[in-house]
């Protein structure tokens, strides 16, 4: 097992990195996750509606995504072919347990405003205790608004308007049309600006946050399987007869 320096966004293309990953550099597999944790675990939160959940979708896809790295081909994204793999493993757990929630912070849905500048996210540090108060309200309340969305609606809604993804990488991440991603985008919209008669002004800038604490968190947690599972590949030859 060997590990690289950590890498820089623009020290390593996708191809290269998946070049690296598969001669086992570590360095380079940490790299992969932290760069794209942010995104994979909002689409796995948005799809289970539970951050416990998403934490495990995460590690799963991460390692499935280590075993069959010799799969990916340069044509695409590594983080489209990631959010693929973490959105058939969260949408396989959901049908298994049949259990949803979610922790969801949205902006005002204003059809005519322009993508970004209707989701300014206002500093938390300086908001008055009455302030932080009614974004806590707000959030108890989206909660249960945010709920009534179908999965199909809430997946979209994550990588467009969370993510910030286009219309075409959010079709690829999804497998969908991307006339779908537009229709689905502009009904969720719909349906959460009736279910809020307009009345909350929101933000989606810090919806599902992911950094810190819970970013290292999975990291080490993959890292730490991925160990495992070297070590007992390591074992199983070492026990293996040698031929004369």
């Amino acid at each position: 097992m060997s590990s690289s320096p950590l890498l820089s966004d623009a020290s390593v293309h996708d191809a290269e990195l998946a070049r690296r990953i598969g001669r086992d550099d570590e360095g380079a597999f940490e790299f992969l996750m932290r760069r794209n944790n942010s995104r994979l675990f909002r689409v796995a939160r948005a799809i289970l509606k539970d951050a416990a959940d998403a934490e495990d979708v995460l590690q799963e896809a991460y390692l499935t995504a280590y075993r069959h790295i010799a799969d990916f081909r340069a044509d695409a994204k590594l983080s489209t072919w990631l959010t693929r793999i973490v959105i058939n493993k969260a949408l396989a757990l959901r049908r298994k347990r049949h259990r949803d929630r979610i922790v969801v912070h949205l902006n005002e849905m204003r059809p005519d405003a322009p993508r970004g500048a209707a989701y300014a996210v206002p500093e938390e540090s300086a908001e008055s205790p009455e302030q932080s108060t009614t974004r806590t309200d707000m959030r108890r309340l989206l909660e249960r608004k945010i709920d009534e969305l179908p999965v199909a609606f809430r997946s979209v809604f994550a990588l467009r308007e969370l993510e910030e993804l286009s219309v075409a990488e959010t079709a690829a991440c999804l497998s969908i049309p991307e006339a779908t991603v537009r229709s689905r985008l502009f009904r969720a919209r719909g349906m959460l600006r009736e279910s809020l008669a307009g009345e909350l002004d929101l933000a989606t800038g810090d919806v599902f946050k992911f950094g810190g604490e819970r970013c290292d968190r999975v990291v080490a947690g993959v890292l730490a399987q991925r160990r495992a599972l070297a070590a007992a590949a390591t074992a199983g030859n070492a026990a293996q007869p040698r031929r004369i």
